[in-house]
């Protein structure tokens, strides 16, 4: 018996438990998700450590083996994102408890959590075309409802906006889906793979890969496609958004991006460089066009969902340089980017808790009277900045390092310059919450939401002093399971296993 369908198996069956439990005990329903979101945290390490062993591992679901029968697929890479999504989950359950206090139906929400990090862990490891587009819509429809969880008129209008445009990423990446299907007759990954390989790079061959990146690119609200994400952070609850731009936008738009570019279509930087130059173009985009933006903003969440708009620009840069150096740094900055930015939002909550305001320019004084929540702050802003030795710098420094291994020192440098846009919203932030004296009324935050923050903290700083063991362990096999390309097809059909 596997226990790797345990990874979305868990927290679908604690969806339709929640609603149940919430009828009895309120309280409970916190103690049970959050229990739920640690076993998988459990669950999602152990699956990292199996595939130090084994290159691949593969779930027959009906015990039909590929490509007639669905298949679930754990390697290091969707491995490494199963860990980096039961962080983030963990994280804002536990936050959640106090935040959602003054929140009726908080059954829902829990029941939504659990839907919406079924979806993710579907997504990362499903080795069926198709059901990667189920679980992706599971994931994209909790996340509407969880954005307007609280009905006021900003969280409707901002959920409509989102599901809008997350609808029509959601219809382009079905229609390829309909065209590779038509063409190849198969929904398997890695019979995918090999079909289309026999027709060569050919027009049909760029035009489903071209839809497919339109519609990730929403997913991921890379600019211009991301004028959803700075409406929805603001609108949504903040463990909502800690997990969409933790691991949300990854799992949807980066991942799925990934998977399809480097082990279905067997692209390289070698074999196809003019398509990873517009991958580094659309990292570029991203990074000025939203960092700019984020300067001019004064409210304190739409500020760091433009933030988010740009870093992630930074992961699309290490993929489109498209060696080792860049792909690990993209990885890597995956895991710091959801344990920073995931951190950023709680105290986003925290802050908003405390004070019932988000207008930057209401909330001076907040350092002295909500010291752990500043803390925390400090510490999620400078690793995303690149201080060492924090995780944030480590995962940049690769990124760079791959620009400098692939002779491109422009675009090292860029990378480097552009750092200084984080620096600047970031201060800003600190400065008109934290630094600045003011008389604003605050309560330090409840013991439950300091737990979570402090949490991410610690994983910040550990991981980055244990930088070198994260690459050796974790992303470096990551990078080196996307960097096999089509092997990926024949690790599929050549490593089916069921003692895992």
């Amino acid at each position: 018996m596997t226990i790797i369908p345990l990874y979305f198996a868990i927290p679908l069956l604690a969806a339709f438990l929640i609603p149940v439990i919430g009828k009895f005990a309120k309280t409970f329903t916190w103690l049970f998700t959050t229990a739920v979101s640690f076993a998988l945290f459990v669950i999602a390490l152990y699956g990292v450590a199996a595939v130090q062993e084994f290159p691949l591992i593969v779930c027959k679901m009906g015990r039909w083996a590929p490509p007639l029968g669905i298949v679930m697929v754990l390697d290091a890479f969707s491995a490494f994102m199963a860990l980096v999504i039961s962080i983030v989950v963990f994280a804002g359950a536990l936050f959640s408890y106090r935040y959602l206090s003054h929140y009726t139906g908080q059954w829902k929400f829990y029941t939504l959590y659990m839907l919406i990090t079924a979806g993710m862990m579907g997504v990362v490891l499903t080795g069926d075309l198709f059901n990667m587009f189920v679980f992706l819509e599971i994931a994209a429809i909790s996340s509407y409802a969880l954005v307007a969880f609280g009905v006021d008129a900003e969280e409707l209008e901002a959920s409509f906006k989102y599901m809008v445009m997350g609808e029509i990423g959601g219809l382009t990446f079905l229609l390829a889906i309909a065209l590779i299907y038509a063409r190849t007759s198969t929904l398997n990954l890695a019979d995918i793979s090999n079909v289309m390989q026999m027709f060569g790079q050919t027009t049909f061959f760029w035009t489903v890969l071209g839809l497919m990146l339109f519609a990730f690119s929403i997913k991921a609200a890379f600019v211009p496609f991301h004028s959803w994400l700075p409406d929805a952070h603001p609108a949504a609850p903040a463990p909502v958004s800690s997990l969409l731009s933790g691991i949300f936008i990854k799992v949807l738009g980066i991942y799925t991006t990934a998977r399809m570019v480097f082990n279905v279509f067997g692209l390289s930087r070698a074999n196809a460089p003019m398509f990873f130059n517009i991958l580094i173009v659309l990292g570029l985009l991203s990074i000025t066009f939203a960092g700019l933006t984020a300067l001019n903003q004064k409210d304190y969440k739409r500020l760091l969902g433009y933030s988010s708009v740009s870093q992630i620009g930074y992961i699309m840069l290490g993929f489109g340089i498209g060696n080792y150096y860049g792909v690990a740094g993209a990885i890597f900055f995956i895991l710091a980017h959801a344990l920073a930015k995931g951190l950023l939002f709680l105290t986003s909550g925290a802050v908003v808790h405390a004070t019932g305001t988000r207008d930057l320019n209401k909330l001076a004084g907040l350092g002295e009277k909500m010291p752990t929540t500043a803390w925390s702050f400090r510490f999620g802003g400078l690793s995303l900045i690149g201080i060492p030795p924090l995780v944030g710098f480590w995962a940049k420094f690769w990124i760079i390092l791959g620009a400098l291994k692939a002779g491109m020192l422009w675009l090292a440098i860029t990378a480097i310059v552009l750092s200084g846009l984080t620096l600047y919203y970031y201060l800003k932030i600190e400065n008109s919450v934290f630094l600045k004296k003011g008389k604003v009324d605050a309560k330090p935050a409840p013991f439950t939401m300091r737990i979570a923050m402090v949490f991410l903290v610690v994983l910040i700083v550990v991981l980055g002093l244990g930088f070198q063991q994260v690459i050796d362990f974790v992303v470096g096999p990551a990078a080196n399971a996307l960097l096999r390309g089509l092997e990926y097809s024949q690790l599929v059909f050549g490593y089916v296993t069921t003692g895992f």
